[in-house]
């Protein structure tokens, strides 16, 4: 095969191979042949529908699949020989010159120098799980599980308060017509903190008017950056009422036996699991700040950047939109993504680059305790760890992390590291 590549930038190339037709013939060929022998087409008998007619029905088809698969061998071939790092995915084309030779269009790893990870100072954080976080957990269980009385007196915090509301911001009545039916729990920070306020010592059936202060951002452009005249009336107020810790109460949760001790070990290790992710992902951040400042001045391939850049605008712009949130994304947006982008991308690649270098390979045994522990998480784990082995895709992204994460740990516990210890609660909160 014959292969040439040239530089187009620092870190783009440009290569241009060709295929051996004969080889793409043979195996089209060989794979008619093998369809012939078991093809059931109507008016031939099995084994015996003429090569003409296999190659009408199903050359164009068998042509593509082999071709496919002769260009990524080829291209992988080419690549290694040449000793080329790529970063991203390359661009493959047809030549416009010769049949069945392409041109492929890539960036490629910059060169880091001398990698030596003992020179980092990385902070390890630690926590541990103790009784008085379990006793928390459980307080939040039975809040999830509380009741509502209503009452007659006045709302407090922890009430649940049903309102209807309009409003005037100038002019303007919002809404035109009718009112807005909502409910909140006094405390909770549902709502805007001040109709919260309003809300604070109203009962049933009390109507009020309260002059709020709008964000210049706030989500209804009527109300943005305005004093609005804010009408209340509460329909409703309730006190919780607090579940019992008692065999049902435990049982609702999946404990058969009611065991107030199984209950709590099996939160204590749905904590820990948390507590190991949360412990994870502030080692990965720790890490990569490390690797950013040493490395900061290494130039990245822009079009693997830009691509982060926009991957990252598309989810920001996604994740407004399920708030709620007005979005009027220019075409340019991600350009406010380019640096963090660079920053993900440089320490992307050089984690690539330590596995490689140091020879690591994903552990078998970490990935499967990894798979292990997201299933616990559902009411089905063998059909979650199931559609997680029959999805190559669920797999492969399952592998990304689990490689990431040894390869974090391996950079953390060769560096110069502190550790310092703090609450479950503080290592949780992100």
């Amino acid at each position: 095969m014959q292969v040439s590549v040239e530089s187009l930038g620092t870190l783009e190339r440009r290569m241009t191979f060709s295929l051996p037709a004969d080889r793409l013939e043979s195996q089209v060929g060989g794979r008619l042949r093998e369809i012939a022998r078991g093809a059931k087409i109507k008016g031939f008998r099995p084994g015996k529908v003429p090569a003409k007619v296999i190659e009408q029905r199903f050359g164009e088809q068998v042509r593509a699949e082999i071709l496919d698969g002769l260009l990524r061998e080829g291209f992988s071939n080419a690549v290694r020989e040449n000793a080329l790092q790529l970063a991203g995915n390359p661009r493959i084309e047809p030549a416009a010159d010769a049949e069945l030779s392409f041109v492929a269009t890539f960036e490629v790893v910059p060169d880091f120098g001398d990698i030596d990870v003992a020179k980092l100072n990385v902070i390890r954080h630690t926590a541990e799980v103790s009784d008085a976080d379990l006793d928390t957990m459980v307080e939040n269980l039975r809040l999830q599980r509380r009741t509502w009385n209503p009452v007659e007196r006045a709302a407090t915090e922890g009430d649940a308060v049903e309102i209807e509301t309009w409003s005037v911001a100038g002019d303007e009545r919002v809404p035109a017509e009718g009112v807005e039916r909502g409910a909140s729990i006094i405390g909770s920070g549902a709502m805007f903190p001040a109709i919260e306020a309003a809300m604070t010592g109203m009962v049933a059936g009390e109507e009020k008017q309260a002059e709020i202060d709008f964000p210049a951002d706030w989500r209804v452009p009527q109300f943005a950056g305005r004093t609005v005249t804010v009408h209340l009336k509460a329909t409703k107020v309730s006190e919780p009422v607090m579940p019992e810790v008692d065999d049902a109460f435990i049982k609702s949760f999946g404990i058969k036996s009611g065991d107030a001790e199984q209950f709590r070990a099996d939160i204590r290790s749905n904590l820990e699991r948390e507590l190991k992710g949360a412990l994870m992902t502030r080692l990965r951040r720790e890490v990569g700040e490390q690797l950013i400042a040493a490395y900061e001045q290494v130039e990245m391939p822009p079009k693997l950047v830009e691509g982060e850049a926009r991957d990252m605008a598309r989810q920001a712009i996604e994740q407004a939109r399920r708030q709620g949130r007005p979005v009027d994304a220019p075409a340019d947006a991600h350009l406010t993504f380019m640096e963090p982008a660079r920053k993900r991308v440089l320490v992307g690649l050089l984690v690539g680059e330590i596995a490689r270098r140091n020879q690591l390979t994903l552990d078998p045994k970490r990935l499967n305790e990894t798979l292990k522990l997201i299933a616990s998480t559902y009411e089905e784990p063998q059909q979650v760890i199931e559609l997680y082995r029959n999805d190559q895709q669920l797999m492969s992204g399952l592998q990304a992390r689990v490689m990431e994460e040894q390869v974090i740990d391996w950079i953390a516990e060769r560096a110069q590291h502190t550790e310092q210890s703090m609450s479950f609660s503080d290592a949780i909160r992100q």
